[in-house]
């Protein structure tokens, strides 16, 4: 007797600005998911919020940069789709439900879904937002818990966090979007009274490099301030470092692995939205053309910086190797990378012998044996009763 397929719930979309790229993530681990082993059910979030499900994962994932990607107004005129309740009565076909105190249940026809895989970039997804409400339905899910994902996706938490660790991080000043929007002038002169010019200024919770600007003199920072601050109430101001831009992959729950380093050479002068998604003339190196110990150096820190946000599943490391000295300095920790046919995460993956279609079902399975590990703790909060109110 045939084991039944692993039903595998894919959300994708979003309200963030990278949710026509969030698509074209979906539609390449959709294609990677074989189709023997696994049972895909598609679960789309418009850009007003909406949930909605299919029974052709296409009807939902058609379009990508520039493309408008899934809105009510295109909602409205395709066939197949429905709207999902994000809570309901099984009776119902309710999209998300608790089925018990103690088991949860990600619902789709007459059968839960057994794991979640979220490719929801940016803010309202791959900031704990998502995994907070997988967490309460007790639904496995692919990637980082609620609070990586949150520290992951806030910039200056996460170099905060860094700094802590003693990883080397670029200098950098927060500041807040009401300070900007009382006194843009007085925010700059304080970012220049401690940074170097060229400084990038970009929210401090975003992806894709949306809402960034490059800076190189004084008289522009306060605009540029005035402008990433609409994007979210924290800014940061990065003291620009003339550098070359590697990323490493991490894959792993507790005892995490390494992929061989990748290069980007951007088309423009940094690597922004349109570099990484429109402009087709950016290169990406792999694997990347450093000396052995920059390579060793920056395995251990993408290693570290993972374990230091206590990450989980997947995560991209960027990382800048100074021109001057060769000196490797932590960026970021992406918890939700991109998963197009040209993104960096499953290239590097591939370069070090893990194929898209393995990387997915290796990725799948951290998930259940993470789950396991949140089992195992539930239970043990369960058997001690009692609890710390008065």
């Amino acid at each position: 007797m045939t084991s039944p397929r692993l039903r595998v719930g894919v959300i994708f979309g979003g309200r963030s600005v990278e949710h026509e790229v969030s698509l074209v993530s979906a539609r390449a681990v959709i294609a990677n998911l074989s189709p023997g082993r696994f049972e895909i059910v598609p679960i789309g979030i418009t850009k007003e919020g909406r949930w909605v499900t299919a029974s052709d994962p296409q009807v939902l994932l058609q379009g990508g940069p520039g493309a408008g990607g899934l809105t009510e107004r295109r909602l409205a005129g395709l066939a197949g789709a429905r709207a999902a309740a994000l809570t309901g009565d099984p009776a119902e076909r309710g999209l998300i439900m608790r089925a018990s105190p103690s088991v949860g249940s990600l619902q789709s026809g007459n059968r839960p879904i057994d794991v979640v895989f979220p490719l929801v970039h940016g803010p309202l997804g791959e900031d704990g937002t998502i995994q907070g409400l997988l967490e309460l339905a007790g639904i496995p899910y692919v990637g980082a818990g609620v609070a990586a994902s949150a520290i992951g996706m806030d910039k200056a938490l996460m170099k905060e966090i860094f700094r802590a660790r003693g990883l080397p991080v670029t200098p950098h000043l927060v500041l807040l979007r009401a300070r900007v929007r009382q006194d843009a002038a007085g925010a700059a002169q304080e970012a220049l009274a401690t940074l170097h010019l060229p400084v990038f200024v970009k929210p401090a919770n975003g992806g894709s490099s949306v809402g960034v600007f490059k800076v190189k003199r004084a008289e522009d920072l306060a605009a540029a301030l005035g402008k990433a601050s609409a994007f979210d109430r924290k800014v940061i101001v990065e003291e620009g470092v003339d550098a070359r831009e590697v990323e490493c992959a991490v894959l792993g729950n507790d005892d995490p692995e390494t992929s061989v380093v990748g290069e980007i050479v951007s088309s423009r002068e940094f690597y922004d939205y349109e570099a990484k998604y429109i402009d087709d003339r950016s290169e990406l190196i792999v694997p990347a053309e450093l000396t052995q110990a920059q390579t060793a150096q920056v395995k251990r820190l993408a290693a570290e910086a993972f374990r230091a946000l206590d990450a989980a599943g997947m995560a991209r490391v960027d990382f800048f190797v100074r021109r001057s000295d060769g000196a490797v300095i932590l960026n970021e920790v992406n918890t939700i990378p991109g998963f197009t046919p040209v993104s960096m995460y499953p290239r590097l993956w591939a370069a070090s012998g893990v194929p898209f279609p393995d990387l997915v079902e290796k990725l799948i399975a951290l998930a259940l044996e993470r789950n396991r590990d949140r089992d195992e703790s539930t239970r043990s909060l369960g058997s001690e009763g009692g609890g710390s109110g008065a």
